[in-house]
């Protein structure tokens, strides 16, 4: 899907989630305003919606690694069967 972001990172425990999040967030936001200024379709340095999703626990970093990787692929093939299965 091209609306959201994957990621898997690592980071020290003196920092907070929060505050990694946060500050990739801002930091890309930024980027993008300034970078693509004349194309942009939204207002100010507002890129990103608010909140994020964490899992810290309880997944093997290479299963993680796998779904990141394959996701693309995944989610054409269930837009290809998608298509198939409403009803118009």
């Amino acid at each position: 899907m091209p609306d959201h972001v994957h990621m898997l990172i690592s980071i020290p425990p003196k920092y907070s989630v929060s505050h990694i999040v946060g500050f990739l967030k801002g930091k890309t936001a930024l980027y993008v305003a300034n970078k693509y200024a004349r194309k942009r379709r939204y207002k100010g340095y507002h890129f990103w919606a608010r909140g994020y999703f964490v899992s810290t626990a309880g997944y093997d970093e290479q299963v993680v690694r796998r779904y990141i990787r394959n996701q693309e692929k995944a989610d054409k093939a269930s837009d290809f069967a998608d298509l198939f299965n409403r009803s118009y």
